[in-house]
C-alpha cells in the first residue's frame, strides 16, 4: 500500500498536473476519467496484467485524472472511498454488463446486474453505465454486424431488455444515482440501427446513454452525428480511438472475431486513429455538456500507464485548442481547423 507520506506527495503533484491539464472554455471544468481496463482487462484474461488496485489508482492519480471507474480487483465499500479519496479521486462509474441471448436478458441478469449497482452505491459512485454482455455469435459479427447473417435480437427479447431497463433505471434514481445505457460491439445493441430502436422503445428521461464513441465507430456509425442526434440524451462519454488497420481487418473478417480485435489492439492511444476528437468534443460543447469524459482503451501495445498518460494529454490539449476557437469566434478573428492547426 502507498505510505503517508508518499500518498501526500503524489496528491500534491496530482493537483499541480490537474491545474496544469484544465481548460477553461467550452467544456472547461468537465470531469475526466479513466478507465483500468488498459491495466487489466476485465474481459480476456490474457490481458490482465495483475496490477494491483493501489497501483492503478496511483498511476491515474498522479496522471492528472479526477476519478475512475470501478476496476478489476479494485476495494469494495467504505474501503474503496477511502483508497480513492486519499487520492482526492472519484468513483465516476461501475459498469454492469447484462448477460443475454436471442431471447433478451438470461434468467440470472436481473441480479447480477443489481449486484453491480450495489457496488456503485457503497462505493460513493455516480454514473451507473449498463451494457448488454457479449455472446458468441455477436462477438464474430462485430464490426459488420450489419450483414444479413448477424444474429439479432427477437422481438420478444427487446421487450424483456427495455423492462429490465427500465426496472434498473427506477432503482438506480431511487439509489441517489444516474444510470446511462452503453452501446457495445460485440453485442445486441451494436449498429446504430439498434441504438435508435432502444432510443425509441424506453423515453429520454427514463434511459439516458452513454456513448462510447469506440464501439459506435466499430459499429458502423459516426459519433458526431449520433452526439448531434442524441442530444442531450447523451449523459455520459467513453472517449475511445480506433485503429484503422485492425477496424478494416474485422470488417472483411480477416480478424474472426470482436475479442480477438482487441488482442490486436483494435482500440488505440486517444489521437492516434480514425476518431473525430475534435468533432466529438466540438458537438458536445454545442450543448454545454457538462457529464464525465472517461478515457478508456480496452488494450495496448505500450505499458498501460504511458498509453494514459497518453490519452490525458491529447484531450487535454483538444479541450484547450476548442477553447481558442470559441475565443477566436467570440472576438471575430479567423480560426484554424484541420491540418491547418
Amino acid at each position: 500500500m502507498t505510505t503517508a507520506p508518499a500518498a501526500s506527495a503524489l496528491v500534491e503533484r496530482a493537483r499541480h498536473l490537474r491545474a496544469l491539464l484544465t481548460s477553461h472554455g467550452p467544456l472547461g471544468g468537465v470531469p475526466i476519467g479513466a478507465v483500468p481496463i488498459v491495466w487489466n482487462n476485465v474481459d480476456i484474461a490474457e490481458l490482465r496484467l495483475g496490477t494491483r488496485a493501489d497501483a492503478i489508482l496511483d498511476d491515474i492519480a498522479r496522471l492528472g485524472y479526477d476519478g475512475c471507474q470501478l476496476g478489476l480487483g479494485f476495494p469494495e465499500g467504505k474501503a474503496l472511498r477511502s483508497t480513492l479519496a486519499s487520492r482526492e479521486l472519484r468513483l465516476a462509474e461501475v459498469y454492469a454488463s447484462i448477460s443475454a441471448t436471442v431471447d433478451g436478458p438470461t434468467e440470472g441478469a436481473l441480479d447480477e446486474v443489481r449486484e453491480r449497482l450495489r457496488l456503485l452505491v457503497a462505493g460513493g459512485g455516480e454514473v451507473f453505465c449498463v451494457a448488454l454482455d457479449g455472446s458468441p455469435d455477436r462477438d464474430v459479427a462485430a464490426g459488420h454486424a450489419t450483414d444479413e447473417d448477424t444474429s439479432q435480437m427477437t422481438d420478444a427479447g427487446w421487450d424483456r431488455l427495455v423492462a429490465l431497463l427500465r426496472t434498473m433505471a427506477a432503482e438506480t434514481r431511487a439509489a441517489g444515482a444516474r444510470i446511462a445505457f452503453h452501446p457495445h460491439a460485440g453485442t445486441y445493441v451494436e449498429t446504430p440501427a439498434e441504438v435508435d430502436r432502444l432510443a425509441a422503445a424506453i423515453d429520454a428521461d427514463t434511459l439516458p446513454f452513454c456513448l462510447d464513441v469506440g464501439h459506435y465507430l466499430v459499429g458502423g456509425g459516426d459519433p458526431v452525428a449520433a452526439l448531434r442526434q442524441l442530444g442531450a440524451r447523451v449523459t455520459h462519454v467513453h472517449l475511445k480511438d480506433v485503429d484503422p488497420g485492425v477496424l478494416d481487418r474485422l470488417q472483411h473478417r480477416d480478424v474472426g472475431s470482436f475479442g480477438d480485435a482487441v488482442r490486436q489492439r483494435l482500440f488505440t492511444e486517444l489521437g492516434s486513429g480514425l476518431l473525430d476528437l475534435d468533432g466529438v468534443l466540438a458537438a458536445l460543447a454545442e450543448r454545454d455538456y457538462r457529464g464525465w469524459l472517461m478515457v478508456e482503451q480496452d488494450s495496448g501495445w505500450p505499458p498501460p500507464a504511458e498509453s494514459a498518460a497518453i490519452g490525458r494529454r491529447v484531450l487535454a490539449f483538444a479541450l484547450r485548442r476548442l477553447a481558442r476557437e470559441a475565443e477566436s469566434r467570440r472576438d471575430g478573428s479567423p480560426t484554424m481547423t484541420g491540418a491547418a492547426r
